[in-house]
């Protein structure tokens, strides 16, 4: 039984710097989706905050 139970532990600590690593490459595919998104569509955006902005000072 205490064979399982150490087992079970190791896979327990194995398991956990998986998931950091999972974690990890999914916020750098995040990242890499938003900096195309912004690449792509970044003078749109900057037309749009422009406006915005103009709009607000105005009132």
């Amino acid at each position: 039984m205490n064979r399982i139970i150490k087992m079970y532990e190791r896979v327990r600590k194995l398991a956990k710097g998986q998931t950091m690593t999972e974690y990890a490459l999914i916020l750098a595919a995040i990242a890499i989706v938003v900096f195309i998104a912004y690449e792509t569509m970044g003078n749109d955006i900057k037309s749009l905050v422009s406006s915005v902005d103009s709009y607000l000072t105005a009132t």
